[in-house]
């Protein structure tokens, strides 16, 4: 049974209001608060440093030796906990390994392992925290539901730190790498999370920074609600079912990341939902089933990126107004655009489409006629989810030539006004991400191969005398 138009983004949209932790939604789309703070643990559950934190002066540094540390472990007073030789915290299984709940206290250098245990409802964590400016840094972190958890922690810092999730199990049954909410000012720094549930998971938190870190092999990369006026920078999300999904958010920047290699049913690189005044630029955005999704999204700048090698490169609703895109390089995408609704105001000016053959005669580096992104394919694909298995064959540009010469079946024309008739240099995109060539030879080998195989069965179907009549 062919498939309406909307029945794709509207499984994006009800799997992103799933259930996302314990920072979550109700019926009414209202912010959940977390579960209740967790407290000291019992004494038998505690760790052996608690007697030495509890020691401690405020504003002390405590050096821990290397060696394994069981139990659970509660920072409230501020001091610096510094490892030395990356001693083990190993946590009680019961619920978060490390609290804490001092303002300005710091964690450095050590391995925390959560045995796989804790409670979702108490959002248990490596290291959870609940007051202000506080330090991760340096820290592996693996085994835990959540990785690091910000509760109302203003200021809080994350570097330099690892954190591995559970494996196999489902992803409803993990928390986030690192989890933020209603959290402002955090910075997130030079981290590489995998094997979670969402690789950051941002509500109503707004001023953070995130610079320099890797999500991947996980549902999404960056699950993002409710929160304004972020940077993000040289990020890499990856291998998810959605590299970045924001929502009901204002003034988001991103800049030079790497949203790639996220494919599957109803999968996105860069997902806008009801999300205003968003730069981004110089991203690579490649090998995702759909590479710009927008929806309920306006005055939003996409300028300087490349979206390559993607079945759609975007997906248009028609209540998204009055976004820009220029000087962006779309390369090796299945279909350019896929419009969904009747209207749109949304502005095309001066990007590259690799699908152009309109010629530059007179020199200026723009073709001389406008470049349609939408055809009457697109159109059918809308309403036919087969219609895929056909773009790039003899069907799919027979329809487009037959619609360039009669332009009848065409919905909504949509332009690129004065295309670049080259690439464009864009130095400060990204290279792809990292060890994808083995896999990237394999999938050349499969296309080289399914080429032959066309070929010989046209071959062998030319050679075949025709049946005599009956």
């Amino acid at each position: 049974m062919p498939a309406p138009v909307g029945t794709i983004a509207g499984a994006i949209l009800a799997v992103l209001l799933t259930a996302a932790g314990a920072a979550a939604q109700d019926p009414q789309g209202h912010s959940v608060a977390p579960g209740a703070l967790e407290g000291r643990p019992a004494p038998a559950r505690a760790s052996p440093l608690q007697a030495l934190v509890d020691a401690a002066r405020p504003g002390s540094t405590i050096e821990v030796p290397s060696g394994t540390y069981a139990g659970d472990l509660v920072l409230d007073r501020p001091i610096h906990l510094k490892g030395i030789g990356r001693p083990r915290l190993v946590g009680s299984g019961d619920g978060s390994v490390v609290r804490i709940r001092a303002d300005d206290v710091t964690i450095e250098g050590f391995d925390i392992d959560g045995r796989s245990g804790g409670d979702l409802a108490r959002d248990s964590s490596g290291v959870h925290v609940s007051s202000s400016r506080a330090r991760i840094e340096d820290c592996r972190i693996e085994r835990t539901l959540f990785g690091i958890y910000f509760r109302e922690a203003n200021g809080g810092v994350v570097r330099n730190t690892r954190i591995a999730g559970i494996r196999g199990r489902d992803a409803g049954e993990k928390g986030s790498g690192i989890h933020v909410w209603n959290t402002n000012g955090f910075r997130l720094v030079g981290n590489q999370i995998r094997d979670v549930r969402d690789g950051f998971y941002i509500q109503s938190s707004s001023g953070g920074f995130i610079s320099r870190n890797e999500a991947r092999d996980l549902r999404y990369g960056l699950h993002y609600m409710f929160s304004d006026d972020n940077v993000f920078e040289d990020n890499l999300f990856a291998n998810g079912a959605a590299g970045t999904a924001l929502m009901y958010s204002r003034r988001i920047t991103f800049r030079r990341n790497r949203f790639v290699h996220n494919r599957g049913f109803a999968s996105v690189g860069l997902l806008f939902k009801t999300c205003d005044d968003v730069v981004a630029e110089d991203n690579l955005i490649g090998d995702n089933a759909r590479g710009i999704f927008l929806e309920d999204s306006r005055r939003n700048l996409f300028r300087r990126n490349v979206v390559a090698a993607s079945d759609i490169a975007i997906v248009l609703y028609d209540s998204a107004a009055e976004n820009r895109f220029e000087g962006n390089a779309f390369v090796a995408n299945m279909t350019p655009l896929w419009l969904v609704g009747k209207r749109t105001d949304t502005r095309f000016d001066g990007n590259y489409w690799s699908g152009n053959d309109e010629p530059d005669l007179d020199g200026d580096g723009r073709s001389d006629r406008a470049y349609r992104l939408t055809s009457a394919f697109d159109h059918f694909r809308g309403n036919l989810t087969a219609a895929d298995l056909f773009s790039a064959g003899f069907a799919g540009t027979a329809l487009g030539v037959a619609e360039a010469t009669f332009p009848v079946l065409e919905p909504v024309p949509v332009v690129d006004a004065a295309p670049l008739a080259r690439p464009p240099a864009l130095p400060d995109v990204p290279r792809r991400a990292a060890g994808r060539r083995a896999v990237d030879r394999v999938a050349a080998t499969a296309s080289a191969l399914t080429l032959a195989t066309g070929m010989l069965g046209l071959w062998f179907g030319w050679r075949r005398p025709a049946r005599p009549p009956r």
